[in-house]
């Protein structure tokens, strides 16, 4: 992929394309085909998957570096631009300079962590396993959004890699309080309820459409990297991972909303869900990093898999702004002993071809047929 000249990550096709899959993969495992509530954080289980997959190596590295659209480049190097470590860090700085979000990754464990490892991810702290530690460092780091960490530390677990993203903005122009009323919403189930909406007007050039999903945006304090706010609202009955792409769709697919105002009317909402990712990493193409062939040579001389993938995010929508925070967590305990290769075995116990082929290994330049039983070269000719 070639850097982008906004100086915004140049992964971003990377990370939309891995939330696109990760809707799809969530919304075929619902019952009965109805999105329920949810949260995600897409952003930052790339990053999270990437700082890990940064010390993975062969097999395990290829299923992570597709899934997480890296071509190539497991070795990592170090520093920012080298291979999977480098797209890693570029990424969490570039999202860093996001005005209003905090970006952290850190690293407990309770085996030796290779030094290149470490080195090759400069903005990741490194230290030594203590849950009540990390609880803290969670909280401090969501802002108190998230008070935990979202699973259990056991004795088992031997190294713990957690990714923080956090979010407080002020809408630009924030909503009158005394504007919002209680106004119908009717639910996935056909459900009508009365709950908390606020309203307020918006230039036309705040929405549009994309495949006849509506888009409008919401922007919050701050320059033009402040963050931007886009809900999306798709056709009665559509998928949740049929509409949110929508929101980040180029320009070339948006047409304008044929009006002069827009009136929006946006219920209050808080949202929180954890989510077990471990389940669904088969689906996206992951299986190496989570049996006991796991690779992850690079990151310490311990034999390592993926136990658990996790993540925890909240989203909080009001009048005067917009809060937001994901945790997510990699656990990983001790791999099993490697399984004996497959041995298959061909015993050229009875009649056999020989062909002996040019440097192209097209051109048969002497073919035999063994029939009888072989007589050796005598010793020494």
């Amino acid at each position: 992929m070639g850097r982008q000249t906004t100086g915004l990550t140049t992964y971003t096709g990377a990370m939309q394309a891995l939330a696109e899959r990760w809707l799809r993969v969530r919304g075929d495992g619902e019952r009965g085909g109805v999105d329920g509530d949810f949260v995600y954080s897409p952003a930052g289980l790339w990053l999270a998957l990437g700082a890990v997959t940064a010390g993975a190596r062969r097999e395990t590295a290829d299923e992570l570096e597709a899934l997480l659209g890296l071509g190539g480049g497991a070795e990592g190097g170090g520093g920012s631009g080298g291979g999977v470590a480098g797209a890693v860090t570029d990424s969490a700085r570039a999202l860093a300079r996001t005005e209003q979000l905090g970006v952290a990754t850190r690293v407990w464990s309770r085996i030796p962590v290779y030094r290149a490892y470490r080195e090759a991810l400069p903005d990741i702290g490194f230290g030594h396993m203590d849950p009540a530690e990390i609880d803290a460092w969670v909280r401090e780091a969501t802002g108190g959004l998230i008070e935990k960490l979202p699973v259990e530390i056991d004795g088992g677990t031997l190294l713990a890699l957690v990714n923080v993203l956090a979010l407080k903005a002020r809408w630009q122009i924030p909503f009158e309080a005394r504007a919002t009323a209680d106004l119908p919403f009717t639910d996935a189930a056909g459900s009508v309820r009365h709950v908390p909406t606020m309203r307020r007007q918006l230039r036309a050039a705040s929405g549009w459409t994309v495949d006849g999903a509506q888009v409008v945006e919401l922007r919050c304090e701050g320059g033009e990297s402040a963050v931007r706010v886009r809900f999306v609202l798709g056709a009665e009955g559509a998928r949740a991972a049929d509409v949110l792409p929508a929101a980040w769709a180029p320009e070339s697919r948006r047409a304008r909303i044929d009006t002069e105002m827009i009136g929006l009317e946006l219920p209050r909402l808080e949202l929180r869900t954890t989510t077990e990712i471990t389940p669904q990493l088969a689906a996206l193409g992951v299986t190496y990093a989570t049996s006991d062939a796991a690779d992850f040579s690079g990151l310490s001389p311990e034999r390592l898999k993926i136990q658990r993938v996790v993540q925890e995010a909240v989203v909080k929508v009001a009048e005067l702004g917009v809060e937001a925070a994901a945790v997510t967590v990699i656990v990983m305990r001790a791999a099993g002993m490697a399984r004996p290769p497959r041995v298959v075995r061909i015993a050229f116990d009875r009649p056999f071809g020989v062909v002996v082929l040019d440097g192209t290994g097209e051109v048969p330049l002497f073919t035999a047929w063994q029939a009888s039983a072989p007589r050796g070269p005598v010793v020494g000719e």
